[in-house]
């Protein structure tokens, strides 16, 4: 059995193989986006190895006897399925097939993020809940698909299973292996505005390094209001960014902004156009309103890293 496949092989209608983020990314890749290569693990290579090592009875009973309700009882058995998950075997011939498709990459470093198969609907996107891990080398791979699986089961991913009432579905999680961009500015485009709900504008935010400070709330973003009809630049608001997060060696580290571009704007104005214009075009192929995760590297190239359905209009 294949428990592999690349972004070429994988479209929109592979959500219960790939999940939400790595069905994207496939679709995206096969309608000429500029996204980072890579390749997902099926969800069925995480049902597989859960069956083998026949962990899915004892998840099945854990979960059964926890009070979704207490956050101690949720915790408790976080921490036993993920330490159960930990000690279990990876399996050797699903393990051979992810190194085997990293080695044709031909690159030291890949971001390895969760795709559960019952996520980025109009329903529920679990974007936040599940684990990303990034500067993967070839040594951590596989510890950090395993890491990935097993996120399935964090405190945060149980409330919102049961927030969902996703409790009583079938969930299970592929794992994406994607090339690494070193951004020099990433960030998030909405392409309807958020807050306003104006569906003429779109709302960029920018910042410096890697677009982890944002996610994880360390750094407040530039915001640039862009009129999609007439492409004026409507509304900056420039922050002033003291520290970003970059690779340095094996891990990432926070860095301090040089003095001379920390009250700069993040992304010219004709960055800011052409990225607005291209996440026009990515809202006019899912024919919905995205929120779209995107890198510039230090060749300037603009990569878009993921694009999900906005589910709070």
């Amino acid at each position: 059995m294949i428990f592999v496949k690349i972004f070429n092989e994988i479209s929109k209608r592979d959500v219960a193989r790939v999940g939400g983020k790595g069905a994207s990314l496939g679709e995206m890749t096969n309608a000429g986006i500029l996204v980072p290569p890579g390749f997902v693990v099926l969800a069925a290579a995480f049902d597989r190895f859960l069956e083998e090592t026949d962990l899915d009875v004892e998840i099945e009973a854990f979960l059964h006897k926890m009070n979704h309700k207490d956050i101690n009882s949720v915790e408790r058995v976080s921490t036993q399925i993920r330490d159960l998950i930990a000690r279990a075997e990876f399996p050797k011939d699903i393990g051979s097939e992810i190194l085997n498709e990293f080695s044709k990459l031909k690159i030291p470093y890949v971001a390895v993020r969760s795709s559960a198969t019952a996520e980025d609907s109009t329903v529920a996107s679990w974007a936040g809940e599940l684990e990303s891990f990034l500067n993967t080398t070839k040594d951590t791979l596989l510890e950090n698909v395993k890491k990935c699986w097993s996120s399935l089961f964090t405190p945060r991913a149980i409330f919102y299973r049961f927030e969902k009432k996703l409790h009583t579905t079938k969930v299970s999680v592929a794992v994406i292996v994607q090339a690494m961009i070193q951004s020099q500015v990433s960030g998030i485009c909405f392409t309807v505005h958020p807050v306003t709900k104006d569906y003429d504008q779109m709302v960029i935010e920018a910042g410096y390094g890697l677009g982890e400070a944002i996610v994880g709330g360390k750094i407040t973003p530039d915001t640039y209001v862009i009129h999609k009809k007439d492409w004026d630049i409507l509304d900056k608001n420039i922050v002033e960014q003291k520290m970003m997060i970059v690779k340095d060696k094996e891990r990432n580290i926070e860095k301090q902004v040089s003095q001379s571009k920390q009250e700069e704007q993040k992304l010219s104005d004709v960055q800011m156009l052409h990225l607005s214009k291209l996440c026009q075009r990515i809202e006019e192929h899912y024919n919905s309103p995205q929120d779209i995760e995107w890198a510039i590297d230090s060749s300037d190239k603009i990569w878009i890293l993921q694009s999900r359905p906005i589910t709070t209009l």
